[in-house]
């Protein structure tokens, strides 16, 4: 059967929340038992995720993979890369509803927001 765009029918028991696919499911539902099945060979640290595991993984061999094409710079992330761009591209994507003030990072406007 073909989902429609937007039909999320596998939903968690534990907490409601609904997935387009069962396997990011039962991803979702080791977070409410703590599982933890991925190891590092290496630490003996364990994670929720494949993903985590691999992104962890990169501090053991320095590994950046992801480039900055402005500079060089190299991140274990692609959303750390994602971030950085930002000091090239000027970008400030999260704004003070309050004065409009702009910000590269939410965190910077959440600290922001606690001076008004």
């Amino acid at each position: 059967e073909q989902l429609q765009d937007g039909e999320k029918p596998h939903t968690c028991v534990e907490c409601g929340k609904s997935f387009r696919w069962n396997s990011h499911l039962i991803r979702h539902q080791s977070s409410h038992n703590g599982e933890r099945p991925y190891e590092c060979g290496q630490c003996r640290k364990r994670f929720k995720t494949s993903s985590n595991l691999l992104v962890h993984q990169r501090t053991h061999t320095q590994e950046r993979p992801f480039r900055c094409p402005d500079c060089g710079q190299g991140f274990r992330r692609n959303s750390s890369l994602v971030m950085h761009r930002r000091i090239h591209t000027g970008e400030r994507p999260h704004e003070c509803e309050e004065c409009g003030k702009r910000f590269r990072h939410s965190s910077s406007l959440i600290s922001h927001q606690r001076t008004h």
